[in-house]
């Protein structure tokens, strides 16, 4: 039995002019795209007036839809993807693909991040040529990035956390604002998108930190100096006066050595909500604010004896 190798093409060779000769055989041949889309386009319309732009190709699917169609005998650059963008937005299609000849690792990047990040298909599809002996030269797509169920997972947590960044900056502003009026503990800080904000304790490595989670609150000394045996003698130090401080904050405070580790704590948490309960920011960021002003005035002068 005799086999056939199987050849690749040069594209040029099959398709001349990206214009005239690609974009016309796919006008005229829609249905070999549906291989590698996860829908059919059943007709093409080349030459669509976008604005001043002309896109190559608008096709429809069995449902009516809109998919963009850009192809390019060559490898991807940044200026046919915002032509595939631009297209997108002005006839507000439903899809957009975008046939390649050799997809850069960018812009592989480019349309993952697309299909995590909107609700619009994209595809990158690379575009090869083929044939086996002297046989007529034959089109071989492969999907390189398209819409996925773990890309829209991906996407959903990427949001959630986009959303929870903005809100606790928001957070921390307000907080922030709220301290300055009555301590410049933390007068020079920036709000933050993450879980903390700190000031220094006018040691290196000793900080007070103000934390936020979904729904509470809480203050701590954070003692993280680089030598763990000095940072244990600092808590060391302070916890032999622990009924002091705890009578002079007005609480038991949370006190964790965690030996091992280069970091000691000191903390107080405040069940007045956190950064998801919006409506309890007045009554949370009040309480938070008063409990650092409170550890501060507890801790501070046995702080700057033993650590100073």
């Amino acid at each position: 039995m005799t086999i056939g190798k199987l050849e690749r093409v040069a594209l040029r060779e099959v398709w001349k002019h990206e214009e005239y000769d690609l974009t016309t055989w796919l006008e005229e041949n829609p249905e070999v795209l549906n291989e590698v889309l996860d829908f059919n386009v059943v007709s093409a319309e080349r030459e669509t007036a976008a604005g001043d732009f002309r896109l190559d190709l608008i096709g429809e699917t069995e449902d009516g839809r809109k998919v963009v169609i850009e192809n390019q005998l060559e490898r991807s650059n940044h200026d046919h993807l915002g032509k595939v963008l631009t297209y997108l937005a002005a006839l507000e299609a439903d899809a957009a693909v975008w046939i390649v000849k050799d997809p850069r690792a960018e812009h592989i990047k480019a349309i993952t991040w697309l299909n995590e990040r909107t609700d619009t298909p994209f595809y990158l599809i690379q575009l090869e040529a083929v044939r086996i002996g002297d046989s007529l030269p034959a089109p071989l797509l492969h999907k390189i990035v398209g819409p996925s169920e773990e890309a829209s997972a991906i996407g959903e947590v990427k949001k959630e956390d986009s959303e929870r960044h903005r809100i606790r900056h928001r957070f921390w502003t307000r907080l922030l604002d709220e301290a300055s009026n009555v301590s410049k503990l933390h007068a020079r800080i920036s709000p933050s998108r993450d879980s903390w904000v700190n000031a220094g304790a006018g040691t290196s490595g000793i900080h007070w930190v103000y934390k936020v989670r979904k729904h509470e609150t809480s203050v701590e000394l954070s003692i993280s100096q680089r030598d763990p045996q000095a940072n244990l003698a600092v808590f060391d130090a302070l916890a032999s006066h622990r009924e002091e401080i705890e009578s002079a904050f007005g609480a038991r405070l949370s006190w964790l050595r965690l030996e091992g580790k280069r970091v000691c704590r000191i903390s107080y948490d405040i069940h007045e909500g956190g950064w998801r309960d919006e409506e309890k920011w007045p009554r949370a960021i009040q309480a938070t604010v008063d409990a650092m002003i409170r550890l501060e005035a507890a801790l501070g002068h046995h702080l700057r004896r033993v650590a100073g």
